[in-house]
């Protein structure tokens, strides 16, 4: 099963913005994962998910995540996210999670697979992404939006993304108040 078949069949997705295929033969999806549901009202009711990864950003083969980022809003989201889709990621991918509720950045292996986790305060996965990758946003407002994932994609495999070598412990030592701005009426 594809990592988009079992997002499917497993109803994970959550207000996807794009979800197909891509010009190079990958699958692309962007927009959020349900990590853990929220409760069911009624059959065809559900309330939002208790746990989610926001601001998904995913490119994949038949098999694995190539690349995988999203925000999360606590650190302590990261084990049961990597527990639910677990079986698509690989040594090989590049990994990017972005968390509200960290004083710190890392770069950490968990399970043989590396991922990188950045502070992420008052801006998006996607600007973070294209700043990181020295991307000029005039030149991504005239892609398609299968361009704009790809080009971020490969301009990310040569970016150094990795930050200071930590264990998944030290990193969870790094786990404060959520430093996020809520953006909203006051």
């Amino acid at each position: 099963m594809t990592p988009i078949e079992f997002i499917k069949s497993n109803d994970l997705a959550w207000q996807p913005s794009f979800n197909g295929e891509l010009e190079s033969g990958l699958m692309g999806y962007r927009g959020a994962l349900i990590i853990e549901e929220g409760k069911a009202l009624s059959p065809d009711r559900k309330l939002p998910p208790k746990i989610q990864a926001k601001q998904v950003i995913m490119i994949s083969d038949e098999e694995k995540f190539k690349f995988f980022t999203c925000e999360l809003e606590s650190f302590n989201h990261f084990a049961p996210m990597f527990e639910k889709y677990k079986s698509f990621f690989s040594p090989d991918g590049l990994y990017i999670l972005y968390v509200t509720d960290l004083d710190g950045n890392g770069t950490f292996e968990y399970e043989g697979v590396t991922f990188t986790a950045i502070m992420l305060d008052e801006s998006s996965v996607w600007n973070e992404l294209v700043d990181l990758a020295d991307l000029d946003k005039g030149d991504l407002k005239k892609m398609s939006a299968e361009e704009k994932i790809e080009n971020l994609y490969e301009e990310l495999l040569s970016a150094d993304v990795a930050e200071a070598s930590k264990s998944y412990e030290q990193m969870c030592e790094l786990i404060g108040e959520s430093s996020k701005q809520l953006m909203g009426a006051v």
